[in-house]
């Protein structure tokens, strides 16, 4: 057996089963579950009919570099989404379909990092656990760059030590962030550049939740977006993965893209040939309808403020919680131990959120998840309200509130 495997860290949903183990929550109250990120509102009709409609496609297998339209559709989107110059998004050399991007986060990091070296991997901490996996199983070492209240929840890349940069070979990503939706901004994304530069790395920018932000006036940057501003449109060091399981509604449909430095994708292509799962003609067909499709994205952001209104509305005078820029989770500070006070709440209100502890790890005796809970407002807009009360009657009877 590969001994990496024994470097890998139990999932949080396996830490949360554990934690909920032989505990009976009140079954006159209906479960509402706040931990998980999947999205809940209602697919589009339209991508599903697109579907539907290639099926036929299942009769040829599908290339690895995805079709010419679907390529060329998602081109188009980024320079849309993100005002890149006109053509800069080459759809040959640019642009890599992917089976869902938990997929392809994973595997950069098999293709990129060089094992024969003290391989370094720098993440966000808290962070999605999927940077930490494949890290290990690279056989780099991952390095965690602390997300607190103290810099706003983005990444502290002043603490990372000159000597740490050094051995750096990827750096992860993510904006809108999971789990606090904190947001980079351009400054900061063409700080990344510039040590990118510097210390020789790839950036793998996780941008799936791009399309979920709260201000219509005011869309997340990009790290290509970043890159054009300065002039950079080769898209060197710049890698950059899309899903539209958030943006679209279709977790299940399987379907994101990589996007950025042509010498990367072209080296990760040569990878994805012999390991990852190339994309269906019908999937491809309804993907390239959905990034083509804005109307459905808009109405999705809408959904999510009137939760967040609610929710907050709700919670705010008694729980240190605040509205995030981006992404669909609440990422409140709570009183005590987070582990405690999730399983507290789900034995008293049969509402379930992740401990914060469960997405970060501790570093030189600090660990920024410790203290928070995650909640996803994925759930009906009646559920969320239905828990967000519920939550606030837990906290006023236990004590808890602000």
């Amino acid at each position: 057996m590969n001994p990496d495997l024994d470097r890998l860290q139990a999932y949080p949903f396996e830490k949360l089963a554990a934690l909920k183990r032989g505990l009976a929550a009140p079954v006159e109250l209906k479960p509402i579950a706040l931990s998980i990120g999947e999205p809940r509102h209602p697919t589009p009709g339209f991508i599903i009919d697109v579907l539907i409609a290639h099926l036929h496609g299942l009769a040829v297998y599908p290339a690895t570099r995805g079709g010419r339209e679907l390529r060329a559709a998602i081109g188009d989107w980024l320079a849309r989404r993100f005002s890149l110059p006109a053509d800069s998004v080459d759809p040959e050399r640019h642009v890599l379909p992917v089976s869902g991007t938990r997929e392809a986060l994973f595997a950069l990091a098999q293709c990129l990092v060089d094992r024969r070296r003290d391989a370094l991997v720098l993440m966000p901490n808290p962070f999605y656990q999927i940077y930490e996996g494949a890290t290990l199983l690279a056989g780099a070492t991952p390095w965690y760059v602390p997300c607190t209240e103290e810099t706003g929840l983005l990444p502290d890349f002043d603490a990372v030590p000159p000597a740490v940069w050094e051995r750096c070979q990827l750096l992860y990503l993510c904006s809108p962030a999971n789990p606090t939706g904190a947001v980079l901004g351009l400054e900061q994304l063409q700080r990344v550049l510039d040590l990118a530069d510097r210390y020789d790395f790839v950036i793998a920018s996780d941008e799936c939740y791009s399309e979920v932000y709260l201000d219509e006036s005011r869309p997340p940057p990009g790290l290509l977006e970043a890159a054009a501003r300065t002039g950079r449109t080769d898209w060197r060091r710049c890698v950059v993965f899309h899903s539209l399981s958030k943006r679209s509604n279709v977790p299940g449909l399987r379907s994101g893209f990589v996007a950025g430095d042509a010498a990367v994708l072209e080296r990760f292509f040569l990878y994805r040939t012999y390991h990852g799962c190339t994309m269906p003609p019908p999937t491809q067909a309804a993907s390239t309808a959905a990034w083509r499709d804005e109307q459905h994205v808009r109405e999705n952001r809408a959904l999510y403020r009137r939760k967040f209104d609610a929710v907050l509305e709700i919670l705010a005078p008694v729980l240190d919680v605040h509205r995030p820029d981006g992404a669909f989770y609440l990422w409140p500070r709570v009183p005590g131990d987070d582990a405690a006070f999730a399983r507290d709440l789900l034995a008293r209100q049969n509402v379930t959120v992740l401990p914060g502890s469960y997405l970060s790890r501790p570093v030189d005796g600090r660990d920024p998840g410790a203290g928070h809970v995650r909640m996803a407002l994925v759930a009906p807009f009646e559920d969320c309200v239905e828990a967000a009360t519920r939550i606030r009657n837990f906290l006023t009877a236990t004590g808890r509130g602000t």
